[in-house]
């Protein structure tokens, strides 16, 4: 029993992570599709041949398998059958067993690309589980990328992943070695080979870690672009990497909402740039550079952003050219609720907004600098 749309005998693809999920247990089927239907496309399967079928002809970028199965001798052995299939033998797979099912458990746990979460568990794991596991899938492809931009996305996702554990332990950012991380992006932008670091990041479950990697490769890309030189270079591609960060204090209800925001979410939200400007504040050698960009990227023109309501020339070339690639990046971002927009969509809407809210010097430049990039291949 398949319980997701399905056109025909396959499966539409879709800009959203497709999941599949097999389980004998109608309950545990229903509810897990249930619960994460707002996080990704969930296709369910009672039946092993059915899913079987279904991958040859579709591969998922993960498999959660309960060890209840009806058919196959178990969930178990159905994971250990998918490692026969060259073509379907890396697909990360979470798998869930009770806590009596001791031998399979155990087992489980000696196999690779597989994560084993005992039942019950909190819902909050199992998504960390499958993301988790979606992204070592997507990390593991940057071993086929040229030296310079598999350089530049682990370092960038370790700088990431470590601004995050600094935060939760209230502790300063060492800047230099952020910046540092940021040298290969700024190298493989100069040197025309950004399109693999897009490319790189598609699929990736972290978010804010994605919008920041495409706000700081855009921004780099845009400064190139100006003729920005030097250590300049730098502080575009580290305050994209930066800009963001206040976003790691709020509640993940809020930040993820599929629908708008009422009054006092919209309140919470708009504290990711007052968090964001308390934390670099708090870190020793920050350039000014990386700090606008940070806390001036949601001002606009006619003093109607926030959080300072900056108006006309209160606002520098830095703050408007971050607002431009952070409103592109967020338009044509990927997510959970939404399927992203192309670059000429996105534009549109960016050309629509008026003079009063972005630069049009610097928002027609960026047009040009698009188009350049469209005649030589897809920027999404």
């Amino acid at each position: 029993m398949d319980m997701s749309t399905q056109e025909g005998a396959g499966i539409a693809k879709s800009n959203k992570t497709d999941i599949f999920l097999i389980s004998g247990n109608t309950k545990h089927l229903r509810d897990v599709s249930e619960a994460l239907k707002s996080f990704y496309i969930v296709h369910a399967f009672q039946d092993v041949n059915e899913i079987s079928e279904a991958l040859h002809a579709f591969h998922p970028t993960a498999i959660i398998v309960d060890e209840e199965l009806a058919s196959g001798g178990g969930g178990l052995r159905f994971i250990q059958s998918l490692r026969t299939v060259k073509v379907l033998s890396l697909i990360p797979v979470v798998f869930t067993a009770r806590k009596g099912a001791l031998e399979q458990i155990k087992a489980s746990k000696t196999m690779p690309l597989v994560r084993t979460l005992v039942k019950p568990y909190l819902f909050s794991a199992l998504l960390k589980a499958i993301s988790d596991q979606v992204n070592a899938h997507v990390e593991s492809q940057w071993e086929t990328l040229q030296p310079v931009q598999k350089a530049a996305l682990e370092n960038t996702l370790s700088s990431f992943n470590s601004v995050a554990d600094l935060i939760a332990e209230g502790k300063p950012l060492p800047y230099n070695d952020i910046q540092d991380s940021c040298t290969p992006l700024v190298t493989a932008i100069q040197s025309g080979s950004y399109k693999e670091l897009l490319a790189g990041v598609k699929g990736h479950d972290n978010y804010s870690y994605v919008h920041s990697l495409r706000v700081a490769t855009f921004l780099t890309l845009f400064g190139d672009f100006l003729g920005i030189k030097g250590d300049d270079m730098k502080i575009l591609a580290t305050g994209g990497v930066l800009h963001d960060v206040g976003k790691m204090m709020i509640p993940h209800q809020v930040l993820n909402k599929p629908g708008k925001l009422n009054d006092d979410e919209l309140v919470v939200m708009r504290s990711h740039v007052t968090e964001t400007i308390s934390f670099l504040e708090n870190t020793h050698g920050i350039p000014r550079g990386v700090a606008i960009i940070a806390g001036q990227h949601h001002e606009k023109i006619d003093g109607t952003g926030y959080p300072y309501g900056l108006k006309g020339k209160e606002l520098n070339e830095l703050a408007r050219m971050a607002c431009i690639i952070d409103i592109f990046s967020a338009l044509t971002d990927r997510r959970c609720y939404k399927d992203p927009m192309t670059p000429v969509e996105a534009m549109k809407i960016m050309e629509g907004m008026g003079d009063g809210h972005l630069d049009r010097h610097f928002l027609t430049s960026f047009k040009e600098l698009l188009l350049d990039a469209a005649s030589e291949g897809d920027l999404h």
